[in-house]
């Protein structure tokens, strides 16, 4: 799909009479990122830049038709499926184990998962994932947005990707996320103990045409489950868990609780730290009095 859309660039391009220089200025990039794109070399163009060149070319969005295709092929095959159904469903439901959804993540936070993959082969391919999983999201605020229900096993919130400051931003968009009324938030405690999903996520999609899909991955592989009887199950395990979740207000409780706790700036006490400080305090303020001759009243003795 990268030779595709490359070839359709430099076909329009040599259509209008423009060299690689003179479509790059158009489209604010240098020459040699345009030798890449009709190449099928280096990173694939972002979406911005798709559309860029779909305005300069007079293409009539058939590059920007083309473009969805193009970023899937930054994914292995088991995630390309997935994405193609979940720009369509209606609603989401997710219950994740280890890591903040990709709908929801900071570019931060998704650029610290994605440089650790063990699929990554380059640079190039990393920016690539990266500008296609940041698009991704522009569903959410589109005018046929999804209903999307996540369910945040509660390792997500204690892990620090990307360390302390990414992941206080990171919890401080999911809080904003939440505040969203086509968005919900829980999060599944540790206290809740083994549950069917342990060790794995799992997706249900709801379809336009009413059917649904499951879809469960771990760190390097994902499995698309269409067949009615598995996705069911897939459905009732979901229900389950987000029954056992916290309420949405005391989840959001919790995630405030991670960012001031596990994340918070060193140069700012936590609230438990402070909390541990004033019980200190209190202790000492009480054994001074104790201590102190002038402050107590003796005890009444009997008379002889």
């Amino acid at each position: 799909m990268a030779a595709l859309f490359g070839s359709r660039v430099r076909r329009l391009r040599t259509a209008a009479g423009l060299t690689q220089a003179e479509l790059g200025n158009m489209t604010h990039v240098v020459s040699t990122r345009i030798t890449q794109i009709e190449r099928a070399s280096g990173a694939r163009p972002t979406q911005e830049l798709a559309q860029a060149l779909d305005t300069a070319l007079v293409a009539d969005d058939l590059l920007i038709d083309l473009w969805p295709y193009v970023y899937r092929e930054a994914f292995p095959d088991w995630a390309q499926a997935f994405m193609t159904l979940s720009a369509r469903a209606r609603a989401i439901r997710q219950y994740v184990a280890h890591v903040v959804p990709g709908l929801l993540q900071t570019e931060p936070y998704a650029r610290a998962l994605l440089s650790v993959g063990r699929t990554l082969k380059s640079k190039e391919q990393l920016e690539e994932r990266l500008s296609a999983r940041m698009a991704r999201q522009a569903r959410l605020r589109g005018a046929d947005r999804p209903e999307l229900w996540v369910i945040l096993d509660e390792a997500v919130l204690r892990r620090p990707v990307g360390g302390p400051d990414v992941m206080r931003d990171q919890l401080a968009r999911l809080l904003a996320a939440a505040e969203e009324p086509h968005i919900t938030v829980q999060v599944l405690p540790f206290a809740h103990g083994e549950h069917d999903a342990l060790g794995d996520s799992l997706t249900v999609l709801d379809l336009p045409d009413g059917t649904e899909v499951g879809y469960t991955e771990g760190a390097h592989y994902g499995q698309l489950v269409e067949e009615p009887e598995e996705v069911r199950r897939f459905a009732v395990t979901y229900d389950h868990l987000r029954a056992a979740a916290l309420p949405p207000h005391m989840s959001l409780d919790t995630i405030r609780s991670a960012m001031e706790d596990d994340h918070h700036d060193a140069t700012v006490s936590s609230r438990s730290d402070r909390r541990r400080l004033a019980q200190k305090q209190l202790q000492q303020s009480g054994g001074r009095r104790l201590r102190g001759g002038g402050g107590r009243l003796p005890r009444n003795r009997p008379r002889p």
